[in-house]
């Protein structure tokens, strides 16, 4: 009996050394991960990450994981351009081939530029809550400040100058800042021009999904929330609510439509999410009755890790 119980500890302690092993290896993907932050976003703003505890959490299980820093409002072209140069430092740096890129918001269409022109570069592309087909809030915003207005140069300048005191607070402040550059950028109207040009990943009919393996050889994925409203103590909730006001009759996070979310295979479009809980803002202020934003990152880093990326 004494040597049954023996067998059976030293069993139970093999087994879950052998849980340990696996779950340190959980978020353990073949290439780094890259995320990219979206309009005004930043990597650290005085200690604080923009992807609010994800980066640790994801390094906790063996994922190699960088924050990549650009122009907080900027087209997505001229953002792309400097995350193109930020990758080949990582990938120098790393010994790595390849990035995975995870964009949030405007870090979408940045993220997507890179693989479109350097695709050799990129094993995938993940867009969270990303602007794929524009904005009704920059739709709105736009039709607000006719061009060449005094009132767009008045809101240009105080963007700018927005802009340029938060890159103070994250230790970049030599990136251009162009905040009529990054309006356009996220409208209808210029996200689609821009689409025209970078096409990889894009849905192939309205509000559909588009190839999980595109014609570039990366691997595309999104999700998405769809609740503005969702902690009471949460005091963005009220900026987000108001802005949702610009959507007619379509589901969205409070800054971008449940399909314009839509990248590649999309894995979830309705988590009770709004924009900025999507990146586990504010400080993880969620709604209590969903998944926790820092395991949605978790889990897709162990789903890059299945098909071998």
């Amino acid at each position: 009996m004494y040597k049954l119980l023996r067998a059976l500890l030293a069993l139970t302690l093999t087994v879950t050394a052998w849980q340990a092993s696996a779950a340190d290896t959980y978020t353990q993907t073949r290439y780094p991960i890259v995320l990219v932050h979206g309009l005004t976003g930043f990597d650290k703003l005085f200690g604080i990450d923009y992807f609010y505890g994800i980066p640790a959490e994801l390094q906790r299980s063996g994922a190699k994981v960088y924050v990549a820093q650009v122009s907080g409002v900027n087209s997505s072209e001229v953002r792309g351009e400097q995350l193109l140069a930020q990758v080949q430092q990582i990938l120098a740096v790393s010994g790595a081939s390849k990035v995975n890129l995870i964009g949030h918001s405007q870090g979408s269409p940045t993220s997507r530029y890179v693989a479109s022109v350097r695709p050799d570069l990129v094993a995938s592309v993940t867009s969270i809550g990303g602007v794929n087909d524009g904005s009704k809030t920059a739709d709105a915003i736009r039709g607000l400040l006719p061009r060449g207005s005094i009132t767009e140069t008045v809101v240009a300048k105080a963007g700018n100058a927005l802009a340029l005191l938060m890159s103070l607070g994250t230790g970049h402040p030599g990136l251009p800042q162009d905040t009529v550059a990054a309006m356009e950028a996220l409208t209808t109207p210029g996200t689609r021009a821009f689409n025209v040009k970078y096409p990889e990943g894009l849905p192939v009919s309205a509000c559909g999904e588009g190839p999980e393996i595109a014609s570039n050889g990366i691997r595309y994925y999104s999700w998405s929330g769809t609740k503005p409203l969702t902690n009471l103590f949460d005091p963005s909730d009220l900026a987000l609510g108001a802005t949702s006001l610009t959507f007619v009759n379509e589901a969205n996070d409070g800054l971008v439509g449940r399909c314009s979310s839509h990248l590649g295979k999309v894995i979830r479009d309705n988590y009770r999410m709004n924009h900025l809980d999507e990146v586990n803002q504010m400080f993880g202020l969620a709604d209590l009755f969903e998944t926790n934003p820092v395991t949605l990152y978790r889990q897709h880093a162990n789903r890059l890790q299945q098909v071998g990326l």
